[in-house]
């Protein structure tokens, strides 16, 4: 008879290894099964193209990582975690060659939206410089678990944070703020007329002025590798090549806690109908290339930037957005770009570089967008196809076959769009914890949401915690 555990992780992405580690270091006994070969979710490391060239297959810039209060909580550094930051955060160009640049100076972005709207920018700030470590606290988090620890700071932020941004942009003259707004917003994957946009857009500019927007060396796997060696320290394992189908294919244990969609949970823990509702949010189509040199920008701001974004103006970024909630095939799609290898080395032969590109598409789209996107790209670096020694492509099906979290593609596991942003997966009191005494939910399907932070498993350990604590008792 097997020894009966005191927690069971059902996935091993940054979100299920948050919550071993934390339960590990309070000495509970934890163990970790994951279907893939290999761990990491939404934070791996592949050669998808050519031998040499390693890429990173979802998430590949970490501004809510490197800032995370989990993350930063843990000696993740002793377990090779190491931060490498571009010039740039990010810059969003224009077709006549200049670019609005989210800067790690807050005057520096400022001047970059042109005189009309750079005292406006720094005005927005002003209040939030500073407090990145509150804000985290207070916003990465379900709002009604607690009160804020900086109540004032909380207030002021919400009143901006729960606008729509295509409202909160009324408040700038140019269209350079405006887009660069509005790109920030689009990482929530919902329209922008959607509730709490501008809280995304703020909460991403924050990070960079705070915290930067780095990416690890070696590649994102990099995070979960490192959780896995704090877990395996505190004496948890963690098994790969391990699907589970049912509760019974698991040892005992007096906790199973999912790193998985709400759908998968309720089929695994046979919990029914009990997330029906659940909505996923539109999808996005991926490429991954192996280029012979850099990405020649026009805009020299984008040459030193880890983050690209190209819309360009917030009308187009809205379109794009719009047709992909609303079923239509991209045409001119926004597009979120990532050049790691400018600042890591470890990514390409010598000489070499990575680069990756994604737009967004209906939920479970099964065309190829790899035209379009690429046109877009030469908009505002002409002889970028020249460049090109491989690329690896990936849809909706594809993205979802690489991980099932991601139902239909939707990287956000779970839409953002209107209250779906606070309410995930479903309204209750605590989402962490299910029908089941037994069984949590810890993926990015319940808050704080999408992004590799580990709060959604900081948040269901503790209500794990909490759970067993008054069991012993």
């Amino acid at each position: 008879m097997p020894r009966m555990l005191d927690a069971v992780v059902i996935g091993a992405g940054p979100n299920g290894l948050t919550a071993a580690v934390e339960l590990a270091r309070r000495g509970m006994s934890v163990e970790v099964f994951e279907a893939r070969d290999t761990i990491g979710g939404g934070a791996r490391t592949e050669e998808l193209t050519l031998p040499g060239f390693r890429h990173d297959p979802c998430s590949a810039v970490h501004p809510l990582a490197v800032g995370s209060p989990a993350f930063t909580a843990m000696p993740l550094e002793r377990y090779g975690l190491e931060w490498l930051h571009p010039d740039l955060p990010l810059a969003h160009p224009f077709p006549d060659g200049t670019a609005g640049v989210l800067a790690r100076s807050v005057g520096e972005s400022a001047m970059s939206l042109g005189p009309r709207d750079a005292g406006t920018y720094r005005r927005l700030m002003a209040p939030f410089v500073g407090k990145w470590k509150s804000m985290a606290h207070d916003f990465l988090r379900t709002q009604w678990l607690g009160l804020p620890v900086d109540p004032v700071t909380y207030a002021r932020f919400g009143l901006l944070a729960a606008q729509p941004v295509s409202f909160f942009n009324r408040r700038f003259q140019d269209e350079k703020a405006r887009a660069l707004m509005a790109g920030l917003a689009a990482h929530a994957i919902a329209p922008l007329g959607s509730f709490g946009t501008s809280g995304i857009a703020l909460m991403f500019a924050l990070a960079a002025h705070a915290v930067g927007w780095p990416v690890p060396r070696g590649g994102s796997q990099a995070i979960p590798d490192a959780l896995a060696g704090l877990l395996r320290a505190h004496g948890g394992a963690v098994h790969t090549d391990f699907e589970v189908k049912r509760l019974d294919d698991l040892p005992p244990a007096r906790a199973y806690i999912f790193d998985t969609s709400p759908t998968a949970l309720a089929r695994i823990a046979g919990l029914g109908n009990a997330y029906r509702d659940v909505k996923y949010g539109p999808a996005s189509f991926k490429i991954d290339y192996a280029m012979a040199e850099p990405v020649p920008w026009t805009a020299k701001e984008a040459r030193r930037a880890g983050t690209v974004h190209i819309g360009p103006t917030s009308g187009e970024i809205g379109a794009a957005l719009d047709a992909a909630a609303t079923g239509r095939d991209p045409s001119v799609p926004f597009l979120i770009t990532a050049q790691p290898s400018l600042i890591d080395d470890s990514r390409a032969p010598e000489g070499k570089h990575t680069f990756w590109a994604y737009g967004h598409v209906p939920n479970g789209w099964e065309g190829d967008a790899t035209e379009v996107i690429e046109r877009q790209i030469e908009r505002f670096a002409p002889g970028f196809r020249d460049l090109v020694l491989a690329r690896a492509i990936a849809g909706p099906p594809e993205i979802a076959a690489r991980n099932a979290n991601y139902v239909g593609g939707d990287t956000a596991s779970g839409s953002a769009a209107g209250l779906r942003l606070l309410i995930r997966p479903k309204l209750a009191r605590v989402p962490y914890e299910t029908a089941h005494p037994a069984v949590f939910l810890c993926s990015q399907s319940a808050p704080p949401g999408p992004g590799v932070h580990g709060m959604s498993g900081h948040y269901a350990a503790k209500a794990v915690w909490r759970r067993l604590g008054a069991g012993r008792r």
